[in-house]
């Protein structure tokens, strides 16, 4: 099958210059990707002075694997994990949404409702790379441990 059945072309001939392949690198180069360092935002309750420190703080919020509590302009608190923001083209449009521990409710929060944001849960991803569990396999294989597994360790 060419895959002209379901729409796709061939690739047109080349007809520019020579191409000069990219060089040969062995698959243990190629797996081995530079790490990057996380930032420790756990207990951090950031300022939020202006509209770009409100989009910039919901962006590390979104991205960081624990709870935060979002207090609003009527002095209201949600705590929960923030699964999901909705970015439109005015703070009115835009909206946070989390997932609480007290029930199913999903409450969903305009960014313009948003008085300060504070990073209350631990990130359950500090400190968890592979380099650091093979660190802390090695080490008790060392100290002479038996049965060492592979599963990951509780995160409560």
């Amino acid at each position: 099958m060419s895959g002209r059945e379901h729409g796709h072309e061939p690739p047109p001939h080349h007809t520019g210059p020579p191409v000069t392949p990219a060089p040969s690198r062995s698959s243990d180069e190629l797996e081995v990707v530079p790490g990057f360092e996380r930032e420790n935002l756990q207990g951090w309750i950031p300022q939020l002075a202006t509209e770009a420190d409100i989009r910039a703080v919901i962006e590390k919020a979104f991205d960081y694997r624990g709870d935060v509590t979002i207090t609003t302009k009527d002095n209201s608190q949600v705590t929960g994990y923030l699964f999901d923001r909705r970015i439109g083209k005015t703070l009115n449009d835009s909206l946070v949404r989390l997932i609480v521990a007290t029930g199913k409710d999903r409450p969903a929060i305009p960014y313009s409702e948003i008085a300060g944001i504070a990073f209350t849960g631990r990130d359950t991803a500090a400190g968890k790379s592979y380099e650091a569990w093979v660190a802390k396999y090695w080490e008790k294989r060392a100290k002479g441990e038996k049965n060492i597994s592979i599963e990951p360790e509780s995160l409560e």
